[in-house]
């Protein structure tokens, strides 16, 4: 585990997804190999082999034996909707809480040099 306390495959997974949502992936972009991918996060390849698979067994990525993973259609639109309800019921009440215990307005969240 990750001193954060996520697996390392749960990281490695997150920025992929952060990828294909932002863009850098888009549908039916091939993904890094395995073996790149690992090499370029400093990981273990069978932890970017877990990462990768959980993407398939999600139906997120589509295997081309021989070829590559390549982002499914619509893997894009999936992974931003689920990350905000993620967000929505895991990550905002916490942030809502701590706003609140600051004492931050709007004005204040939106304040350039906040």
């Amino acid at each position: 585990m990750a001193p954060s306390g996520k697996p390392v495959y749960l990281k490695l997974r997150d920025m992929i997804a952060a990828s294909i949502i932002d863009g850098t992936y888009p549908e039916g972009a091939m993904l890094p190999s395995v073996r790149a991918f690992a090499v370029d996060q400093g990981a273990n390849p069978l932890t970017v082999a877990k990462a990768y698979q959980q993407f398939q067994l999600d139906g997120l990525v589509e295997v081309q034996r021989g070829v590559g993973m390549f982002v499914a259609r619509g893997a894009g639109d999936r992974l931003r909707r689920s990350e905000r309800e993620a967000f929505m019921s895991e990550e905002w009440p916490l942030l809502r809480a701590r706003i609140g215990r600051l004492g931050l307005s709007i004005a204040d969240l939106l304040a350039e040099n906040a």
